[in-house]
C-alpha cells in the first residue's frame, strides 16, 4: 500500500478501507482510482487532481516562508471529499452542526470529527484572550466554485474556517490579477502561536502556502500526518 493511501486510511477511517490495484477502497463497498497516471503541470494538480495529486507539495513545519508553488493542500480530489463530506450543498448541510466561536456560532461538519476539532481549538485559543483581535469568524461553510476556477471550494464541505480580522493577508489582494505562475511576495500577519494550535488539531494553514491566505484554516489531517511520516514518525 503506498505511504499516501496508508496516510488517508489513518486520516480518515471512518470512510476508507484500504487500497488495491491502483484503488483507494471504502467502506461501503465503492472504490476510486488512486493514481491516474497523467503528468500534470502546477495548474492541472489544483484544478484536475486525483488522490495521488492531494500530496503533491510540501507542507514544511519548518519555515514561515513558503517555497514557489508550494501550496500543499490546495489539491484535493473533487470526488473524494464529495464522497465523504457530501455532493450537493444540501448533502453538506445534513451534517452541519453550530460550533460557539468566542461569541458567534459557526457551522462546521461533523463528518470525520471535524466539528469537534474545531472545538479543541477553539478552547485552547480561549487560553490566550491576548490574541482574541484574530479570532472572530469571516465564515466556515459556503458551496462555492474557487474564485476565478472551476473546481469546488474546501468551504463548500464545512470543514474550513477563515479568522484573522483586520490582520488577514492574501496574495491576490497584494497582486490583483496575478497568475498562479506568477512569483509573489510574501505577507503574514498571523501570530505563529495561533496556527500551531489549529495544527496540532489537524488544521492546515493556507499561510503555509506559496499563494497565501493567512485567514484561511482547513481540516486536513492527512496532509500533516503524511508530513510527520516523511520526518520519521
Amino acid at each position: 500500500m503506498p505511504l499516501e493511501a496508508r496516510v488517508l486510511k489513518e486520516a480518515y477511517p471512518d470512510f476508507i478501507a484500504g487500497y488495491r490495484d491502483n484503488k483507494i477502497l471504502f467502506k461501503d463497498g465503492t472504490e476510486k482510482v488512486f493514481d491516474d497516471g497523467r503528468q500534470k503541470s502546477f495548474e492541472q494538480k489544483l484544478d484536475d487532481a486525483d488522490i495521488e495529486d492531494m500530496f503533491a507539495f510540501k507542507y514544511d513545519l519548518n519555515s514561515w516562508t513558503p517555497e514557489f508553488q508550494q501550496d500543499a493542500g490546495r489539491s484535493r480530489s473533487e470526488e473524494l471529499f464529495k464522497k465523504m463530506y457530501g455532493n450537493s450543498a444540501g448533502e453538506v448541510r445534513k451534517h452541519l452542526t453550530k460550533v460557539p466561536w468566542f461569541g458567534q456560532n459557526v457551522e462546521f461538519t461533523t463528518v470525520n470529527g471535524a466539528a469537534e476539532h474545531l472545538k479543541a481549538v477553539r478552547d485552547e485559543l480561549a487560553l490566550h484572550p491576548e490574541l482574541k483581535a484574530y479570532f472572530r469568524s469571516e465564515g466556515t461553510f459556503y458551496w462555492r466554485q474557487v474564485r476565478g476556477a472551476k473546481r469546488q471550494s474546501a468551504h463548500s464541505y464545512g470543514m474550513t474556517i477563515d479568522i484573522g480580522g483586520d490582520y488577514k493577508t492574501y496574495w491576490l489582494w497584494a497582486k490583483p490579477g496575478a497568475k498562479e505562475t506568477d512569483k509573489v511576495v510574501y505577507k503574514n500577519n498571523m501570530p505563529h502561536e495561533i496556527v500551531r494550535i489549529f495544527e496540532k488539531h489537524g488544521f492546515i494553514w493556507g499561510g503555509r502556502w506559496y499563494h497565501y491566505d493567512t485567514m484561511y484554516f482547513e481540516y486536513r489531517p492527512e496532509i500533516l500526518l503524511m508530513e510527520s511520516y516523511r520526518k520519521g514518525k
